[in-house]
């Protein structure tokens, strides 16, 4: 079997050829640096992902905050992981880093805020 996939590990987005028999990855093509052959390891073998979304901010001027992994999830995480985040509502003040569901599904990664939400002056 061949799968065929683009690289995104650098900007030169080369186009691999990987050949899988019996399960063992038998030859990797089309990658022109060392990364894209990790790359192609990786997607097959353990494919991840970095998550990025919003959550819902109590009290603040604004009413989400965005937020991102700090890490690549296992892909078969991602969507029970923004599942996850739709119930999640944090208080203002937010800051950028602040945790905001730590361990996701126990990989180890944290969603955390990438921008800041200050409290509403009441």
């Amino acid at each position: 079997m061949k799968k065929d996939m683009v690289c995104v590990a650098c900007p030169l987005g080369c186009n691999i050829t990987v050949t899988v028999e019996d399960g063992d990855i038998k030859s990797i093509t089309g990658n022109t640096c060392k990364r894209g052959e990790a790359y192609a390891i990786n997607e097959l073998t353990n494919p991840t992902r970095s998550l990025t979304t919003t959550v819902r901010v109590k009290g603040g001027v604004g009413p989400v905050v965005s937020v991102k992994s700090n890490g690549n999830i296992p892909k078969k995480f991602l969507l029970d992981s923004a599942k996850a985040l739709r119930d999640v509502e944090v208080e203002a003040p937010v800051d950028i880093g602040d945790v905001v569901l730590a361990d996701v599904f126990g990989t180890g990664v944290d969603i955390v805020a990438t921008n800041f939400c200050k409290a509403r002056q009441e």
